[in-house]
């Protein structure tokens, strides 16, 4: 008798807990205001700390709550409901600085918006808005820059005009984010995966682009991260707007973390810098990515893009690229190892005087040979792409060509073939090239199976790109 009473009350217990887990924990209760001008960060965080103490969700009356920094614990549910904004603070002192990693190194920076940082079983879902009100970060962005760029610190702007990302995921695992939310205007990059295993983005819509053009204004930034999942995003940015990234230079060789076992399906971009991007952050590379049933829109200047640097380093392998529809995008593939210099090499200017450690970090210089990233074992298939202007622009390093690239139904419109530099191993199946001009390849015998006229075949390129040439040089003084 006593041992089913004591299954009886294990029972009871369980169900009393599945019921607290189940609550609702409104930040009214905890005096939040729904008015877009009080400021709520310490109202909102209270919620969401009580429903950490028992698994519950954080839920909102409809209206535009102001905010700062807030932080998603363990077992936590933050609910954006329908009529809801969460409006992001203008005031950089409502995002505490704490470390994480930034563009490619670890660094000390402004929380995001919204966090769940050392966390597990977190979620934030819901069909309102969560908004950055970026414009003032923009602003103070492009006014350091104007000053940086005469001295030659192009490649430090974006490291000390500090902005908030809008949602970050750092060293934390089986979160979800999605079900409809709308993000916008994010102050620095939108979602920033880091460090994170087992993580879910499913149904959301990214519009960085009103009243503005923010800079570096990402949509989807997946970094040195593994088991990701997204789906069913709706993107409109400045700048990349699915990527993927491993770490930069000196710090991410340190770090070595790979971004691997990646799945990005059923979404469409409707602008930024490239429709699918790797890099340019490629130190710690990238291994088991797909992406599939991605649309490509015309203000979208690449549908695939892999960017590095000379010194980048790491690698690219069993990636698996598919289906994609690119509907006037200019260029439909693009390979470059020598990307933006002005903002790859860093340099510090020797009338320069109190240097910050993380410039130091960023002009720590890298061996040529651990510098050139190693793309291989790349399969493209399934792509159809009207109006573009150029259908190749490929150039990796002769010491290190892309390698095992494998093309198969290819159905591509185009006015240039444009070139395919310094790669091996590049076959194509079942292609249809329509093609003003050729695709030039300057690698001699390395590509098979390009339709009959549609390419011209050259030696391997002597004639040095000018920013490679001039970065050597400066790399030797």
């Amino acid at each position: 008798m006593k041992h089913w009473i004591r299954v009886l009350s294990a029972v009871m217990l369980a169900a009393a807990m599945n019921l607290v887990h189940a609550a609702d924990f409104s930040v009214a209760k905890y005096g939040a205001k729904a008015d877009g001008k009080t400021l709520n960060t310490k109202a909102i965080q209270a919620a969401i700390d009580a429903a950490a103490k028992s698994g519950g969700t954080v839920v909102f009356p409809a209206g535009t709550y102001l905010t700062g920094s807030i932080f998603v614990k363990n077992g936590v549910t933050l609910n954006v409901g329908k009529g809801v904004t969460l409006l992001g603070s203008q005031d950089i002192k409502d995002y505490p600085v704490m470390p994480t990693r930034i563009a490619g190194i670890e660094m000390s920076w402004p929380a995001a918006l919204v966090n769940v940082y050392k966390q597990s079983n977190a979620k934030i879902e819901g069909e309102g808005t969560i908004d950055g009100d970026g414009k003032v970060f923009w602003d103070s962005y492009w006014t350091l820059r104007k000053q940086y760029e005469p001295r030659g610190l192009r490649w430090a702007s974006d490291y000390d005009a500090q902005r908030p990302r809008l949602i970050q995921v750092f060293d934390s695992k089986q979160v979800k984010l999605g079900g409809g939310l709308l993000l916008k205007r994010a102050g620095f990059w939108t979602v920033h995966i880091c460090y994170s295993e087992e993580i879910t983005v499913d149904g959301v819509t990214i519009r960085n682009n009103v009243g503005g053009l923010g800079p570096s204004t990402d949509g989807i930034d997946i970094d040195s991260s593994k088991k990701i999942l997204v789906q069913h995003a709706d993107i409109d940015v400045n700048d990349d707007a699915l990527c993927m990234k491993a770490g930069r230079d000196s710090d991410g060789l340190r770090v070595a973390r790979s971004t691997e076992d990646v799945i990005v399906r059923d979404s469409i971009i409707r602008a930024g810098a490239a429709g699918f991007t790797f890099g340019s952050e490629t130190s710690g590379g990238f291994r088991n990515i797909e992406a599939y049933n991605i649309t490509v829109e015309d203000k979208v200047p690449v549908g695939i893009l892999f960017k590095s640097a000379h010194t980048r380093g790491g690698f690219g392998e069993n990636i698996r690229l598919h289906d994609f529809k690119m509907n006037g995008t200019p260029v439909v593939l693009r390979v470059t190892m020598n990307w933006n210099p002005s903002y790859s090499y860093a340099e510090i200017p020797k009338d320069v005087k109190d240097v910050p450690p993380y410039w130091n970090v960023l002009a720590t210089r890298v061996p040529k040979e651990q510098g050139m990233a190693q793309l291989r074992d790349v399969q493209i298939w399934n792509i159809k792409a009207t109006g573009a202007k150029v259908a190749f622009e490929v150039d990796s390093f002769k010491e290190k060509p892309a390698t095992r690239f494998a093309f198969k139904n290819l159905d591509i419109q185009a006015a240039q073939g444009g070139h395919i530099n310094d790669v091996a191993a590049w076959t194509f199946e079942d292609t249809k090239l329509a093609l003003d001009q050729p695709v030039r390849v300057e690698n001699g015998d390395a590509v098979r199976g390009l339709p009959a006229g549609s390419f011209t075949v050259g030696p391997r390129a002597v004639k040095e790109d000018p920013s490679k040439k001039s970065f050597e040089e400066q790399d030797k003084t």
